[in-house]
């Protein structure tokens, strides 16, 4: 799987929320592009979609833009990239033994593959909350390394 723009725009976005989640009243679309220097109406469209998703919550007029609908500690990463670039998988090649999914030689254990490997991703996305990647980028806590990944393998 590759995370789209879109996917990591809206997990920045949402972490800047996050970060700023002390601050009073919403955050203008303005000051998030600011923030993140993602350009601004690239990110209306995606903070349209996390509003839809119910990810975030919107304030018209003065005073009005973009607060967090749920704290940052029920919100995963896997919620995020689901919400702008629809399910978390390697690919939409079909279930094993659907449909004659397994017709062709080797195709059928391929399938089942890219089956687990969509289900770890899934996991691993899932296990990080908003909260989590805020406080790495606050610095207290550790960053995930290469041998995080290898044990949660």
């Amino acid at each position: 799987m590759k995370v789209s723009t879109r996917g990591d725009y809206a997990s920045r976005a949402l972490l800047s929320l996050a970060l700023h989640a002390d601050e009073s009243g919403p955050t203008s679309v303005r000051d998030i592009a600011e923030r993140t220097g993602l350009p601004q109406p690239y990110l209306e469209q995606i903070l349209l979609a996390l509003k839809g998703a119910g990810l975030v919550r919107s304030k018209r007029g003065v005073g009005g833009g973009y607060v967090l609908a749920r704290k940052p500690a029920d919100i995963t990463l896997g919620d995020i990239v689901s919400a702008v670039d629809g399910p978390i998988a390697v690919g939409d090649f079909g279930e094993p033994h659907q449909d004659g999914a397994c017709d062709h030689e080797g195709q059928c254990v391929l399938l089942a593959i890219w089956g687990a490997l969509s289900e770890h991703m899934r996991r691993h996305l899932d296990a990080l909350t908003l909260e989590d990647i805020a406080e790495m980028a606050r610095g207290e806590r550790e960053w995930p390394s290469v041998e995080d990944a290898d044990r949660a393998g």
